[in-house]
């Protein structure tokens, strides 16, 4: 199922890799963070090469909701509550950042992106304290939050908090713009790397850096991603007819929605789950609160996005590992992947080129923080062991990457793995990983 942002660019293709290859860096993904990392590298005059499996942007960078914004859910408060306050203010630094980045980078360079500043709000039903302690965490994050209880939304809140000075934009438009800059090979899946070796389809490629901005990293060792990390699903509904709102939005109660105007559609998503675990009909929910909130309004077209989501909420940005110094990966982004593309972007720039990051230790891939991360430590493990467990029966569909059961996703014809959220058409063919390969056993129907 295709986005309106699919509708409305189609980046030019280009040639897959012609053979072998030297270079200075390659990066491993051709989607936003993987383009943003190589377009600064090469405007700091490195050898960079992209190598992706399909096609510039055709991975999860097409089916966001494009919100360039530092207000991530309830994250300040918590990480006051479990890093301190200066964890707390340098997430917000390096967001707030991000979303000057983009409007100095799109402003510089002329993009036709449908760029546009707007506030983001949180709002809530049910839970006016959780918004009152956040408005207050941003506040001392450094981030000028508002609490409010008026919006336009269609319907009455008992309390929001509204960020000031964020963005949205039309990603594929900004991306095409920026991908003119860089040397990619499209079609061309890293099948396996070793040292400063990228095996592919088409030829080996040697380097002496190595990014991974391919959504989810496939080695499993090391870096040991596949404990640290689930990926979580959720759905969108584009309405044509719907009345416009003033700013994006994002509900923090089970049922909270998402919302934003990219006209001439609005935007409605949630029905978020772990990839694996069915929802009944999410598709048919979202159209259900669409017909609620905005009668008359149709749906012109629907998808879902994938997000990986870590243990501690915040991403993994930096070297892969301290066995592997020479990789780099970004990851982790949860929800909200646009901005901190552009935080990854910068910092592994930093990072590669030999300056320091002030980032780099609170979101250093080598971390291990017990207290925030046990809660999702368990459950994650828990349902990683029992796809595992599962899996292991004669007669399943079990998900190449290492074996667990893979489940029938009805509103999608796909079949999913609840371990790592790799998924596959209905025929076992891949289409996202960190599986690299499609399903042995083929089946027509589920």
């Amino acid at each position: 199922m295709k986005s309106i942002w699919n509708q409305t660019c189609q980046i030019p293709g280009r040639n897959s890799l012609p053979g072998n290859l030297d270079t200075e860096i390659a990066v491993i993904g051709g989607g936003l963070a993987g383009i943003l990392t190589a377009f600064y590298l090469t405007m700091e005059g490195r050898q960079v090469i992209v190598l992706e499996a399909s096609s510039t942007g055709s991975g999860q960078t097409s089916g966001t909701t494009a919100k360039i914004t530092s207000q991530h859910g309830l994250i300040y408060q918590k990480l006051l509550t479990d890093l301190g306050e200066t964890a707390a203010k340098l997430y917000a630094r390096s967001n707030q950042e991000a979303v000057a980045d983009y409007e100095q980078l799109i402003s510089s360079r002329r993009i036709s992106c449908s760029f546009e500043k707007k506030p983001a709000f949180l709002y809530t039903m049910d839970q006016p304290d959780a918004i009152h302690l956040e408005t207050l965490a941003a506040r001392r994050a450094g981030i000028p939050a508002l609490e409010v209880t008026e919006t336009s939304l269609p319907f009455s809140v008992k309390r929001a908090v509204r960020f000031p000075d964020q963005a949205c934009f039309q990603p594929l438009k900004f991306l095409e713009a920026l991908s003119s800059s860089v040397t990619v090979f499209e079609h061309t899946p890293v099948t396996s790397v070793k040292d400063h070796v990228l095996s592919t389809p088409h030829g080996q490629v040697t380097a002496r850096k190595i990014v991974f901005a391919c959504h989810y990293p496939f080695p499993l060792i090391p870096g040991y991603f596949f404990l640290r990390m689930y990926q979580d699903q959720s759905y969108v509904v584009a309405l044509e007819g719907a009345p416009a709102l003033d700013g994006m939005y994002l509900g923090i109660d089970p049922d909270g929605l998402s919302l934003r105007q990219a006209d001439p559609w609005l935007l409605l998503g949630g029905q978020g789950r772990r990839v694996g675990i069915q929802k009944p009909d999410p598709y048919g929910a979202l159209d259900s609160r669409a017909r609620q909130l905005f009668p008359g309004a149709k749906t012109a077209l629907k998808w879902s996005a994938q997000d990986c989501v870590t243990l501690d909420s915040l991403p993994y940005i930096g070297r892969f590992s301290r066995r592997k110094p020479d990789w780099y990966v970004a990851t982790g982004f949860g929800k909200w992947g646009m901005t901190l593309s552009m935080v990854s972007a910068r910092m592994l720039t930093d990072l590669i080129c030999g300056q320091q990051s002030p980032y780099e230790s609170l979101y250093s891939p080598s971390r291990f923080r017990l207290r925030p991360s046990a809660p999702r430590l368990a459950v994650h493990g828990a349902e990683s062991a029992k796809g595992l467990i599962k899996g292991m029966a004669n007669g399943v569909m079990r998900c190449p990457h290492m074996g667990c059961r893979l489940t029938w996703n009805a509103a999608e014809s796909t079949w999913d793995c609840p371990c790592h959220g790799s998924r596959f058409d209905r025929l076992g063919r891949l289409i996202t990983g960190p599986a690299q390969i499609s399903c042995r056993r083929h089946r027509l129907i589920p």
